[in-house]
This record gives structure tokens, C-alpha cells and sequence, in this order.
């Protein structure tokens, strides 16, 4: 396999560089039907119509957003990411985060996306409340 050890990284790395396009649809495409996405200082969203909101909104926020992917390790069915998200938020403020994502995947969709950041620092920079 390319320079992945499964295709479930590959995944991730793919689902990670979707945020650059700004696709919805696309950027969705990468979740099972029943997936939970945590923002860990904050309650997690189950189901894709309450992930899709959020998202929606990020999108909404920040005309700009980049994760820049520093590690990523995995093995079928789970994959870490540790990344630096780059954001500039509607009013030019621009965003440098620190983030641990943590994948579960099965049949090729994430169930379960958890990433792990430090909240103060997202708010102080963004202006916004999480």
C-alpha cells in the first residue's frame, strides 16, 4: 500500500485534506450514518445531520481552514492524526491550533472522530465560544 499502513489512514489523510475544498457533501462523505464527532473540551454530536450542522457553521466561521497534518499513524479501523489547524475567521483573525484527532473506522467510514485540543487557546484566538 502507498505510503500508508492501511487504507483507513489514507482515508483520514483524505477526509483531513477535504476541509481545504470547502465541499459539504464531500466532506461528509467520509462518515458512517451512525458516526459521532467529539470536540473533546465539549459534548459530542451524533448522526450525520448534527455533525453536517456543525460543520456547516465551522465552514461558515472561517472562509480559510487548513489541517496541516504533522503524524499520522494507524492500523485498520483506528487512526491518529496530530495536526496544526490553521484558520482565519471572517473578520481576518487567523487561528493556530495544536490538535490530536482519533479515528475509528469501519467498512472504510468514520464512526468516531475525536479530536483533542486545548479550548482556551481555540477561544482566545477565534473570538468564538465553543
Amino acid at each position: 500500500m502507498s505510503e500508508y499502513e492501511s487504507a483507513d489512514e489514507a482515508s483520514v489523510v483524505a477526509f483531513l485534506e477535504s476541509w481545504e475544498g470547502r465541499d459539504i457533501d464531500h466532506i461528509m462523505s467520509f462518515f458512517a450514518e451512525d458516526a459521532v464527532y467529539h470536540n473533546v473540551p465539549v459534548a459530542p454530536i451524533a448522526g450525520l445531520a448534527g455533525i453536517r450542522q456543525i460543520f456547516q457553521a465551522f465552514l461558515d466561521a472561517f472562509p480559510e481552514a487548513a489541517l496541516d497534518i504533522v503524524n499520522v499513524a494507524g492500523r485498520t479501523g483506528l487512526v491518529f492524526a496530530e495536526r496544526i489547524d490553521r484558520f482565519t475567521t471572517n473578520d481576518g483573525r487567523k487561528v493556530i491550533l495544536p490538535v490530536n484527532g482519533v479515528f475509528v473506522l469501519e467498512a472504510g467510514k468514520i464512526t468516531r472522530f475525536s479530536d483533542y485540543f486545548d479550548l482556551a487557546s481555540f477561544e482566545s484566538q477565534s473570538g468564538l465560544e465553543l
